[in-house]
């Protein structure tokens, strides 16, 4: 059965909810009059069951049934994490 859900691509900024994670998406649009490029920045909060999502992973996420007051999507797969470099602190000083 082929189901019409939304899915949107974006990137992960926040994580200190439990099983939740806040994706931003961004869309480029012109404006009517000047055909000035304006961004608009979109967050929504999507369930991440297993906590695997960390901080700029870029994840598609799926629309789904209400999961409580602000969720109302799921991650459905993460796309490609974000590379961190592993710095050691007395390599900062």
């Amino acid at each position: 059965m082929e189901t019409n859900k939304k899915v949107r691509i974006g990137h992960v900024v926040g994580v200190k909810m439990d099983k939740t994670a806040v994706v931003a998406i961004e869309t480029l649009k012109r404006h009517p009059l000047y055909g000035k490029t304006l961004k608009k920045v979109v967050k929504y909060k999507a369930h991440d069951e297993t906590n695997t999502c960390k901080l700029g992973d870029k994840v598609k996420i799926i629309e789904t049934r209400p999961l409580s007051k602000d969720k109302r999507w799921r991650v459905s797969e993460i796309i490609s994490r974000k590379e961190v470099a592993e710095v050691k602190p007395q390599e900062i000083i």
